[in-house]
């Protein structure tokens, strides 16, 4: 075997392990561009229908073909009565005053009959740990018809991280309509919420208007992160490449 053989047979495993990191850096790189126009997407989603006059909710009759991409993020307004006894604190946390100092506390979804008998879970706001006691907070349960504004959203998200809940400690970790109402034995509810706005509430709590509307957007700025660590790869491989060759 010739000297200039051996040198190439030496490159193989070099080159296998540049070309599965650079395999995955690109991939890296492709998937923050395609998060970047998902998110701009939701961006623009947000603009469009977060604002301006409220709306009914979509009908009844068409909650089985509900689409978050065609709704989510839409202002709407419904009339209805709260089943406060269906109340379900969420767990969740709240942007505190400090960055890195979150609050914790309780987003509180309580179950909102309609005229027609059919019910929307509506997120009605936040309420501070010690709060969680509706007895704590008597003002914070109105009675008879009311009228509410909000925002349409589709139900929280799970992830591997996320904890089981426990119904019958009434113990919520997502915001998650279906489930309540499954345990709760409630029927014709609508598969999606309504985070309710700021409109103040009896005695100051919940405290409503909680929804995001302000997205981060750096996924180009990953991306080329990604994309110019491959390009300081292919650099790196390369001159050691021809360092080799040349010994």
């Amino acid at each position: 075997m010739t000297a200039s053989s051996q040198k190439i047979r030496s490159l193989i495993v070099p080159s296998l392990a540049t070309l599965v990191a650079l395999a995955i850096l690109i991939g890296l790189g492709t998937w923050q561009l395609q998060r970047m126009a998902w998110k701009e997407g939701l961006i623009a989603q947000i603009g469009a229908r977060a604002y301006g006059e409220p709306g009914a909710i979509v009908p009844e009759a068409e909650w089985a073909s509900w689409r978050a991409d065609q709704d989510e993020f839409r202002k709407v307004r419904v009339t209805g009565r709260f089943l406060h006894e269906f109340e379900a604190p969420v767990y969740g946390l709240l942007p505190g005053e400090r960055q890195g100092a979150p609050i914790q506390g309780y987003y509180l979804i309580t179950p909102l009959k309609l005229a027609s008998g059919a019910i929307v879970m509506v997120n009605r706001g936040f309420v501070p740990m010690d709060l969680r006691d509706p007895a704590r907070r008597p003002e914070s349960q109105p009675q008879g018809e009311v009228t509410i504004t909000g925002l349409v959203r589709a139900p929280e998200a799970r992830n591997p991280f996320t904890p089981n809940d426990d119904p019958i400690k009434n113990q919520w970790f997502a915001r998650d309509p279906q489930a309540i109402a499954a345990a709760h034995k409630l029927e014709r509810v609508a598969p999606f919420l309504i985070d309710a706005d700021a409109t103040p509430n009896p005695g100051g709590w919940p405290r409503g208007g909680q929804t995001p509307l302000t997205l981060p957007n750096n996924h180009l700025q990953y991306a080329v992160t990604w994309f110019g660590i491959a390009l300081t790869l292919i650099g790196v491989f390369a001159a050691f490449a021809w360092r080799r060759m040349k010994e």
